[in-house]
């Protein structure tokens, strides 16, 4: 159990907001386990060296404690932001799939995961959605369904 844990706050007609919850009731497994998702998908990762940059600048972002870590593989955040100006086509989906399965990949590396499926669609023009299921041992898998609109990064 985590000491706090994000919610995702959607509001009809307003861009969806993050708030952090404190409470002794907010701290459950379920949402320390979508704390942990919403960080790593919503945190920017340093990006590889031959990444195409989508700001033609040589900003390849990354988490500031990253400088702390020895080893690459633990890295924080997702590298969706890379797709910000990508058309909608079927390898750029693959490409939002790719990315995330990447940033969730450590949940079964430190055995809170069994399993990670990912599936991105655009369920419209400007929009990408990513359905997550995670596998947890001896648990019903967990869904997590995030829409991005093209003004809201991705």
């Amino acid at each position: 159990m985590s000491d706090f844990v994000l919610e995702m706050i959607v509001e009809p007609n307003k861009l969806p907001r993050f708030e952090l919850a404190t409470s002794a009731a907010a701290m459950t497994d379920e949402n320390s386990l979508q704390t942990a998702v919403i960080m790593s998908l919503f945190t920017d990762r340093l990006a590889n060296t031959d990444d195409v940059l989508p700001d033609d600048t040589d900003d390849r972002r990354g988490w500031w404690a990253d400088s702390l870590v020895t080893a690459v593989v633990d890295n924080i955040g997702s590298r969706l932001y890379l797709l910000n100006r990508e058309k909608q086509t079927t390898n750029v989906l693959r490409k939002a799939e790719e990315y995330a399965y990447e940033s969730l990949e450590w949940l079964i590396e430190d055995g809170v995961s069994s399993a990670i499926r990912v599936v991105a669609t655009n369920p419209r023009d400007g929009w990408l959605n990513l359905n997550i299921q995670i596998d947890r041992p001896g648990e019903e898998p967990t869904q997590y369904n995030f829409l991005w609109e093209a003004l809201n990064a991705v």
